[in-house]
């Protein structure tokens, strides 16, 4: 039971963050009103930061399906905790979104834009090309999982992820690789939000894109899985 808390709660606490700053720069009348790229990248980051912070007490820290489904394919992660983790990101990522309607519905109301109100909860492609599109989720996502490989330390106080590290690798690839699609690069982080956009009331709404939504679904998974398995083949032991 402390697992699944930790995981729902940080991942709750990643998207109220991460999709606040979006909120915050893409709807109408806010006070970050047209703050653009780098201003929700870093809001990403430390969105990240304080997620992994605060959930690594209670848990892995892993706040997405594809780095729980990547250590557990190389066998870090036993296959019997992987539901729980999966269940409790998505039931966070959804009750997160939630709590950022909520804060922003003044300015869900002002906005006519349907494409900027979609945009709080999931991500979508600039030029849409699935194929394009995957692999640039997909090679964002070994990039990130590489990394938390690499930074990932048993004897760390922070359940096994150094939260500062992470963020930073976040902004990275959100400052670099986030142009085509929006860096998706966590399932729960996109297809719950997507799933509340698709029931919430809000006004002038829109489609919730499904057509698209497998690709920050499958791709981020993919590519973990691929960095975790070229890890384990190049993996030099420590000392």
């Amino acid at each position: 039971m402390t697992d699944f808390i930790g995981e729902f709660l940080g991942t709750a606490i990643l998207i109220i963050l991460g999709n606040g700053v979006v909120a915050n720069a893409v709807l109408d009348k806010t006070k970050g009103n047209n703050a653009g790229w780098i201003a929700i990248t870093f809001g990403w980051s430390m969105a990240v930061f304080a997620g992994v912070f605060i959930s690594s007490w209670y848990s892995k820290a892993h706040l997405n399906p594809a780095v729980t489904l990547g250590f557990a394919a190389m066998g870090d992660f036993p296959w019997k905790d992987v539901p729980v983790y999966l269940l409790a990101q998505l039931t966070g990522a959804m009750v997160g979104s939630v709590i950022v309607w909520i804060a922003y519905k003044q300015h869900f109301d002002e906005t006519t834009n349907a494409n900027n109100k979609l945009a709080v909860f999931c991500t979508g492609p600039a030029l849409r090309h699935s194929t394009n599109n995957f692999m640039t989720e997909c090679t964002g996502t070994f990039i990130f999982m590489m990394g938390v490989l690499h930074l990932a330390s048993p004897a760390s106080s922070l359940g096994g992820l150094d939260a500062l590290p992470v963020a930073l690798l976040v902004l990275g690839i959100g400052l670099s690789f986030g142009g085509p699609t929006g860096y998706a690069i966590n399932p729960a982080r996109d297809l719950g939000p997507r799933i509340v956009h698709s029931l919430l009331p809000i006004r002038g709404k829109g489609t919730s894109d499904w057509s698209y939504a497998w690709i920050p679904v499958i791709a981020p998974v993919v590519g973990a899985i691929l960095a975790a398995l070229i890890y384990e083949l190049i993996k030099v032991p420590k000392q």
